[in-house]
């Protein structure tokens, strides 16, 4: 019985930890104050939903329920626009000139094996782009289509 309740306290932790707002817990291990390194976990999405995964190490990233945009250009040619996303770090916003105008943004980073994926739209200064804030950019060279896509 108590096996049961840490498993279901475990999955709900997961289900509603805030996963899907980028400021997940991954796979990674981090060192804690005393100096034992810490192993924290990796979120995962429900095996019934699409997913795509990080291309290098196989992380869930995103469901295809919050796919908004297949209809942009990163860095490194196209990518998704994404609702949310798991098990991705956030680097520092900074101003830069996109080809739809000023933008803050942060780069963001697979927490499993940190390869930089993308970005987050932190603050459009375009009122036409306002729909962009709090929203990610993935590109398609990071990441794999995977669960049920036949």
């Amino acid at each position: 019985m108590r096996i049961t309740f840490l498993f279901d306290l475990l999955f709900q932790e997961a289900a509603n930890g805030g996963h899907a707002n980028g400021q997940s817990s991954s796979a990674s291990s981090s060192s804690s104050g005393s100096g034992t390194m810490v192993k924290t976990f990796q979120a995962y999405l429900p095996p019934t939903n699409r997913t795509y995964s990080c291309v290098h190490c196989r992380a869930h990233l995103a469901s295809h329920d919050e796919l908004i945009s297949k209809s942009f250009q990163g860095s490194q040619g196209r990518a998704y626009l994404f609702n949310s996303v798991v098990n991705v770090a956030c680097g520092q916003a900074e101003e830069r000139v996109l080809l739809t105008g000023l933008h803050a943004v942060a780069d963001i980073y697979c927490e499993c094996c940190r390869t930089p994926l993308g970005w987050k739209y932190e603050h459009a200064f375009e009122s036409s782009q306002k729909y962009k804030e709090g929203k990610y950019i993935i590109e398609l060279a990071h990441m794999i289509k995977e669960n049920g896509w036949d």
